[in-house]
């Protein structure tokens, strides 16, 4: 009988293991970055995508200048719209942007 309750008492723990382990694995939301609109932050982002520009010397898509400049393809747009207001920037036919 001793046998007997050893082994249900390691089942026991065995399934409380497993359901701590459940448990601990679930998955949590990241936090989202938080974007600050104003003038003084976009136009560090328009400086940023300026110099990610000039450096690689060629056209690039949006997706391209956010990765060089290490910022979101949302500052990457705010600071481009800064840029091409100033006419800093040209477009072209295939969806890239070069400096003017």
């Amino acid at each position: 009988m001793a046998e007997k309750k050893t082994t249900t008492k390691k089942a026991a723990e065995v399934k409380e293991t497993a359901a701590k382990k459940t448990t601990a694995t679930k998955k949590t939301a990241a936090a989202k970055a938080v974007l600050v609109v104003n003038a003084e932050n976009i136009g560090f982002k328009a400086g940023d995508v300026y110099q990610a520009l000039a450096a690689a010397e060629k056209a690039l898509n949006v997706k391209e200048i956010a990765k060089a400049a290490k910022i979101s393809e949302e500052e990457t747009l705010l600071g481009l719209g800064w840029l091409f207001k100033e006419g800093k920037l040209q477009g072209t036919e295939d969806n890239k942007i070069v400096l003017a």
